[in-house]
């Protein structure tokens, strides 16, 4: 069995697996194959890898001769017939790129898409949107502390006191959770809105305020992620919503939903009714954004707000990232790997099942499988 990891590209910074995870796949009688240069930007170099017992090759080289593939996003430089047979092992949306997958099926290719994950206890080792979305809470805090022009903290000094600035964070997932953190270190005033009453107690244990509105859809059965609402609920959250917008001079939004488009929580007048010099991080930038004037990977200011479109606040902290993801990566490479080093696709394990999308040239996740028959 030979593991082959692709160099990602350019603006992602993290990389499949590091050096120190090397030790354990050779455990595991598997050779590992790095394309050169592959974990540069997240400061691992070829001898690094050499030393850990990996060898480097050409990304030609890497494909052709390596029955799994770990690539985090969807490799663009693959001829036709160049993946047929093989694994494929990476977080490639296939709910938003359903028609990427009919043509890989239509190549033999096997793909597992980590994000498809069951979100059960079992795979939490495994949980790759926890991993980095934790990362990337703590992350949208310190880009806000950055670009908003005031202090965080309450400062009383000679010349007179600073008011500590007011957080808002839209949705209290594992990103929002660590803003929250993060964000109460840095001495801010925090509140929080979440459709889902239960992470009432863990937004409260942080020291941030609740804000609720009731009639929420019951999500319990979502797999941690947000659900659709009804037109009613979503008129009472916008109202409720624009009343602490208005007031807040930071606000980190979260909000997405599987496989469908981000809802729009702040609307352009409530952009408009915050005060010159406020910030909003919108990390659902990638799926249209949780504002009417998010542009994903960009800095658009409107009347004086800052609104910062950024899905990928990870990848500005290559190593750590790719730490954790590479540590997640084995946790699932466990799963469909003997120790003697063969392959072993157990698709009775759910774990296996769910995270696969494509096998043997058939779109085996019913949800893409339909959203390729609606096109």
């Amino acid at each position: 069995m030979i593991i082959g990891v692709l160099k990602e590209i350019f603006p992602e910074t993290r990389v499949s697996i590091l050096p120190e995870h090397i030790a354990v796949l050779k455990k595991w009688n598997v050779a590992v194959w790095i394309e050169s240069n592959a974990g540069l930007a997240a400061f691992a170099t070829d001898e690094n890898y050499l030393a850990a017992g990996a060898t480097i090759h050409s990304s030609n080289e890497v494909i052709e001769g390596c029955n799994i593939l770990l690539s985090i996003n969807a490799p663009e430089k693959f001829t036709q017939d160049s993946l047929l047979e093989k694994i494929i092992l990476g977080v490639y949306q296939p709910l938003f790129n359903s028609m990427l997958m009919k043509d890989w099926a239509e190549r033999g290719i096997t793909v597992f898409s980590m994000d498809m994950l069951p979100r059960t206890t079992r795979a939490q080792s495994m949980d790759i949107l926890s991993s980095q979305a934790n990362i990337a809470g703590y992350k949208a805090v310190l880009a806000a502390a950055n670009l908003y022009p005031k202090y965080f903290p309450m400062f009383m000094t000679a010349a007179g006191s600073v008011p500590p600035a007011k957080v808002l964070i839209l949705g209290a997932g594992v990103a929002g959770l660590q803003a929250i953190a993060t964000a109460k270190r840095l001495g801010a005033v925090v509140e929080v809105f979440d459709t889902r009453p239960s992470v009432k107690e863990e937004v409260m244990s942080l020291g941030a305020k609740f804000v609720e509105v009731s009639g929420a859809a019951d999500a319990s059965k979502s797999g941690g992620y947000a659900v659709e609402q009804t037109e009613d609920f979503m008129q009472r959250q916008q109202d409720k919503i624009a009343e602490h917008v208005a007031k807040s001079d930071v606000i980190i939004t979260t909000a997405q939903i599987p496989g469908k488009k981000a809802p729009v929580l702040i609307t352009t007048s409530m952009v408009e009714a915050m005060k010159n010099g406020s910030v909003i991080i919108d990390m659902a930038a990638a799926t249209g954004g949780n504002t009417e004037l998010t542009v994903s990977g960009k800095t658009v200011i409107h009347q004086g707000v800052s609104i910062v479109g950024n899905s990928y606040l990870s990848a500005t902290m290559p190593s750590d990232a790719s730490k954790l993801y590479g540590k997640n990566i084995l946790n699932f490479l466990r799963l469909i790997i003997h120790d003697d080093g063969k392959l072993n696709l157990n698709f009775e394990d759910d774990l296996v099942k769910g995270t696969c999308v494509v096998h043997k040239g058939v779109i085996t996740n019913e949800r893409v499988s339909c959203l390729i028959e609606m096109k």
